[in-house]
This record gives structure tokens, sequence and C-alpha cells, in this order.
């Protein structure tokens, strides 16, 4: 059954929510941290702490108070050059957080991820398990993508997505992404003056991505797009999405008391399994697997786990266990899921019915390329 879709009121309610700020706030116009800012959000959240919230705080910043004190009037343009930013403006971001959050008598943690803390089954359960941990502590866990050692190959990518794959890991009711616009608007107000503010939406109206834009910022990575993708992965631990301006007083105070401000994004799927979760979270695909039309109305409509008589194109370089994508005739992304063979024996048993796998083969093998239960229909 899909999830009663959360109003305005129904928020007050919500008691696990995942923040996320972004570059253009925590930072003073490219000049280090603004830890004015920084210590009015961490009072809001000491507040609802005090009102039984639990709060995980995903803040961008690093790279930007490392280029402020390393003097770069310009982000790095190098990998290296990136890295060394981000591990020495972290130093400052986490000694900000730490002692605004000590004003409050609460103690802070941070947590820093890569893509293999969440592609791996084994440490994305490890990085649940310490998050839940330390809620329940009373903690506030600062979680931030580890740009020190992250590559492009393997980069989360931005921290709204960071922020959609923490609700996921702890399983959040609310996903705020605080950001230098006041919500999601029709169009786009930077060229548009009449441009009007969402004030509320179903994830499933399909008007969203073309409000959607990408970020002109300097600093930050993420735009309006990657917003909205972010509020789709949320959605499918149950979790609403809030896009509302991080400058705006009490901002946070007044979503906890269901005031009208920003752009409400309510989900309108069923929630997933956790494991299902976790597999829908992965951002590296290994290999792509091209569908006839039948195989796709089966995955669609029936939910059924993927055949090889299905597949009509193999391409990658994967192995058993890890993810792969399925297309449609058109190249559109029709599911992903976890492959029970590697590329060469994929490639062997394509198009075979289910009777010749093992002639194929040489010897006996899964029925399934993808069990169903390894398997995500996309959205």
């Amino acid at each position: 059954m899909p999830p009663t879709p959360m109003d305005r009121q129904k928020l007050k309610n919500s008691r696990r929510w995942v923040v996320k700020v972004g570059s253009s706030l925590v930072t003073a116009r490219g000049q280090g941290l603004d830890r004015a800012a920084i210590a009015d959000w961490c009072s809001q959240i000491a507040t609802l702490r005090q009102q039984g919230y639990q709060i995980v705080l995903v803040s961008s910043g690093a790279v930007a108070e490392g280029m402020a004190r390393l003097g770069m009037s310009k982000r790095p343009a190098t990998l290296h050059g990136l890295q060394a930013a981000a591990a020495v403006g972290q130093m400052g971001l986490v000694r900000a957080y730490e002692t605004a959050f000590g004003e409050h008598g609460l103690r802070a943690a941070q947590i820093l991820l890569t893509h293999e803390d969440v592609s791996d089954r084994g440490r994305y359960l490890n990085a649940r398990g310490t998050l839940n941990t330390l809620l329940e502590l009373g903690v506030v866990p600062v979680v931030n993508e580890n740009d020190t050692v992250a590559t492009d190959e393997i980069r989360l990518g931005d921290n709204d997505t960071l922020g959609a794959l923490t609700v996921n890991l702890v399983e959040a009711e609310l996903l705020v992404l605080l950001t230098d616009q006041e919500g999601l608007y029709d169009a786009d107000p930077r060229a548009n003056p009449s441009a009007l503010l969402v004030s509320e939406a179903e994830l499933s109206d399909t008007r969203l991505a073309g409000m959607a834009g990408d970020s002109k910022g300097v600093l930050g990575r993420g735009g309006m797009r990657t917003k909205l993708t972010a509020a789709h992965w949320a959605a499918r631990s149950g979790a609403a999405t809030v896009i509302a301006h991080g400058r705006t007083p009490d901002a946070l105070l007044k979503i906890a008391r269901g005031e009208a401000i920003g752009s409400l994004l309510k989900p309108a799927q069923s929630v997933m399994a956790a494991r299902k979760r976790w597999i829908a979270g992965q951002l590296q695909a290994r290999g792509r697997l091209s569908l006839d039309p039948g195989a796709v109305k089966v995955l669609r409509e029936q939910g059924r786990s993927l055949l090889p008589v299905g597949v009509t194109r193999v391409e990658g370089d994967f192995e058993r266990g890890d993810l792969v994508i399925c297309l449609d005739p058109e190249g559109r992304e029709v599911a992903r899921g976890l492959a029970n063979y590697n590329t060469a024996e994929a490639t062997r048993i394509q198009g075979a019915p289910s009777a010749e796998i093992g002639k194929r083969l040489g010897y006996p093998g899964e029925p399934e390329l993808i069990h169903r239960d390894n398997l995500v229909i996309a959205a």
C-alpha cells in the first residue's frame, strides 16, 4: 500500500530527520565558514532535540573552508587539489559544529562516508548501526562525503544524494534540504521573475522534472535537479522532503510547527524493504542488460525475476553479485539489480530458455539472471 502523503501538519509528528546544508549556506561568500549561520542551525537543532526529535546533519563546506584556509580564489581543477582542500577544510568544519553544539550541551560526531560504505552490504549495515547508536545516545551525527579519498569514479556525487542515502540508512521520516533558494519554482526564478514557488507537490507529478535545473554556483555541485532526485530516493523509505531557504529565520523550527515554508515534496510510492533500498541506492553500475519488450512487461507489471531469455544484449565488466542496469529497447532504465552471473556467463546465456542454460554454460546454473529479491524497478 502506498504511504499516506505527509502534509504540513503531519510533519509535527515526525521524529527522525536528516537535515542537509549546502556549501553556499555554510560558507561566507567563499571566505571560509559562516560560523554565525552554523551557530543558528545548531541552536535550532538543539531546540528540536529538546522536543524529542532525532537529527542527522549532512553538511557540505569542507572544500570551501579548505580553499579559504589555503588562500585559493578558485575551486581546484585537479582531483588531488580538491582532496587537499577537503583535508584542510574538514578540520575547521568539524570544529565549528563541535563548538556550536557544545554551547547547547550537545555532543556531535563526525561521520565520513564513501561510495564503498554504501555499496558494500556489510559496511552499509555497519554505518547504519553506528548512526542509530549515536542517535539513541543523544549525539548529533554530522555526515559528509570523505572527499579526501573519493575519486570521480567512486564519488557519491553531491550532498543532496548523500542526504537521501542517509535517510535510507536511518529510516528517517523527513529530509530537509536547506539551500540558497526559497524552494522549487515552476520556472527558473533567475530568468523568469513571474515564477511561482511550488508549496506542495506529489513526487509522482511528472511536471516536477521540468521545473528543476542544474546548479550555477561556484562552490556547490548540486542544483534543484539533484534535490528532486534526492527526494525520490528519500521516498523509498516513505520520507517526505522539504526544500527551504537556509537563511529563513527559524526555518527548521517553522517546518516542525507545520508552517508553509519552502517546498514540501510528498512520497507517492510504497516503502521499499531495507535490502531493496540498499540496492536502489547503489550509484555505480558495473554492467547493462538490454531487454526485449516481453521482459520489460514482465518486470514492470508482474514483479518477477529477470530470466536470460528476455536479454538481448550484455555490456560491461561485472562479476556475480555486482549491480547491473536493465534497459528497455529505447535505452531507458527499467530496473537495477544484482547479477547471478558474470559478464562472460551472461553473454553466453542471453536469450536462452531456462532449459538451455546448463547446456550453454557447461554446468548447472541459476534459472534467473537477476532474482526478484535482488531487483528494484525504476520509478
